[in-house]
């Protein structure tokens, strides 16, 4: 009966200071009801096509993650490369002569 009071427009705090009630219990009471509301206040529906659907699509998303891990560790690699050769010139340093 909360629920459909929800539903007709009556305020959730009123209602649930009546019932003596958490306004969040009368939320998951009218989310376990209602299924539909779920979709109307933007909640994913559950995915369709079950568990191999998702798996599915689970392992798309690694696949692309470790292309772009790869992508990321050559980019590092040549840069750290450039960064070495720029210090290194490759010239012997100078030393002063002793005057011995």
């Amino acid at each position: 009966m909360a629920v459909k009071r929800m539903r007709n427009g009556e305020k959730v705090r009123a209602l649930a200071a009546e019932l003596g009630v958490h306004r969040r219990l009368l939320y998951k009471w009218r989310e376990g009801l209602d299924p539909a509301w779920r979709d109307r206040v933007g909640r994913p529906a559950p995915k369709k096509g079950g568990p191999q659907q998702e798996i599915r699509e689970l392992k798309q998303a690694l696949a692309e993650r470790i292309l772009e891990v790869d992508f990321f560790k050559g980019a590092l690699q040549k840069i750290e490369a450039r960064r070495q050769r720029s210090t290194n010139s490759g010239e012997t340093a100078s030393t002063s002569k002793s005057g011995r």
